[in-house]
């Protein structure tokens, strides 16, 4: 499972010209669902971003993380971050989760993020998304939790690729 963070002053997901989500200062966090992840992998990326060190404590560091500093969440699903990019001229999505183990697993990394964090805002699976953000620093990075075999609730196995 890929998370792409991004430390914001703001930031909102519009669907068909309707805010449906927006924090203030905090993490815009893109999600990209791969091919044999699962819960343990949503579970281990929300640990990862609640716990991750980027707002900057009183000397300047980054040393605070979201519920030091009572920042937002915005979670936003982006398949396109589990692109197979290495070769070639256009992306390639066999390392993507089907769209029903990735609905799951994002639907999970939502709810799990709601019952640990106060302020957590979502994008809609599937929806064509207009995502605005003023990027603080800019401070941005990638996570990543490999895959395994264990799906989220209620997907079946689709086996590995090689």
């Amino acid at each position: 499972m890929i998370g792409l963070l991004q430390r914001v002053t703001s930031a909102w997901v519009d669907i068909e010209g309707e805010r449906v989500a927006e924090i203030g200062r905090g993490l815009l966090v893109l999600v990209g669902v791969e091919r044999g992840d699962g819960a343990s992998q949503a579970d281990r990326l929300l640990q990862r971003l609640l716990g991750y060190r980027v707002f900057p404590d009183r000397e300047g560091r980054m040393n605070l993380g979201l519920g030091d500093v009572g920042a937002g969440l915005l979670l936003v699903p982006q398949f396109t971050l589990a692109a197979d990019t290495r070769k070639g001229r256009r992306p390639g999505f066999s390392t993507a989760a089907s769209p029903e183990q990735a609905r799951r697993c994002f639907d999970h990394l939502v709810q799990q993020a709601r019952r640990r964090h106060p302020q957590v805002g979502a994008g809609r699976f599937g929806a064509d998304m207009q995502v605005g953000l003023v990027n603080d620093g800019p401070v941005t990075f990638w996570l990543q939790v490999p895959a395994s075999d264990h799906l989220c609730p209620g997907t079946r196995s689709q086996g590995r690729r090689k």
